[in-house]
């Protein structure tokens, strides 16, 4: 199954697409964008916060600047990646630009699709924002909220869990406990959790990624159980195992009335 038919990709007009959360954001975000670069659309990768740099043979333009070049954007061709940042740190990270200028440069309609990286986690499946995340520009149509259950079974400690001691105020929990079902449940509902900041008519989206065995499959299923129960405001649930490409275990589920 191709990954843009989990987010409901409009093919009529442009989309900008945010990712938050952890445990397989950028490999998303990159999946997509060949996707749609394949089907002759023309693509910006940018980022609110930083992403590692990227191999050369995932994008096709590299702009590292912190102020929008209009003449060499409308040059970029159909059918092409361009990734964007301010400018390279020394850890060999792209720092992002702001989200006022990812929504200006959404705004001249230039790029068929403008994806998002708004959130760090530091490598980790499972993160809780701080006050300041995630950085989601005000333009965004569609904000999709990624854990990678690998997380299960683990302690909620610095070596597991992106911003521990936020994670355990979020879902009533205390450091060194374990992460089951309910923790990751209650992560995604609150207005603190997995959607802060997201804007209002943004339609959300979940990847519980990582499902690498059938235990995990279980521990997913019985997220997205409690999520229908709550009818928690989603439009779409996705299980999957974005490295493995296991694209035959993706299950989609609408939540919304």
């Amino acid at each position: 199954m191709k990954i843009y038919k989990w987010f409901d990709i409009d093919f009529t007009g442009t989309e900008m697409i945010s990712f938050v959360g952890g445990g397989g954001k950028t490999t998303s975000i990159f999946k997509l964008a060949k996707e749609l670069k394949n089907m002759n659309k023309k693509v910006l990768i940018a980022t609110s916060t930083a992403i590692y740099y990227p191999d050369e043979g995932e994008y096709d333009e590299l702009i590292i600047n912190d102020s929008i070049d209009i003449c060499n954007m409308n040059k970029i061709k159909k059918g092409s990646i361009t990734v964007i940042g301010r400018k390279i740190s020394k850890e060999n990270k792209l720092l992002g630009l702001s989200k006022e200028v990812i929504d200006e440069i959404y705004n001249l309609r230039i790029f068929d699709y403008v994806l998002v990286e708004a959130d760090g986690s530091k490598r980790k499946s499972i993160k809780s924002p701080a006050e300041h995340e995630p950085v989601i520009p005000i333009n965004t149509d569609k904000v999709v909220g990624v854990i990678g259950l690998d997380c299960i079974g683990k302690k909620i400690n610095e070596k597991n869990v992106h911003r521990p001691e936020l994670f355990c105020n979020i879902t009533n929990s205390k450091i060194e406990e374990i992460i089951d079902e309910e923790k990751v449940f209650r992560l995604i509902i609150h207005d603190k959790g997995l959607f802060k900041n997201t804007p209002e008519e943004c339609k959300k989206y979940i990847v519980l990624n990582k499902i690498e065995c059938e235990e995990i499959q279980k521990v997913s299923s019985g997220i997205i159980e409690l999520l229908i129960k709550s009818e928690f405001n989603v439009r779409g649930i996705i299980t999957s195992s974005i490295i493995r490409e296991r694209y035959d275990e993706v299950k989609i589920k609408k939540v919304v009335k």
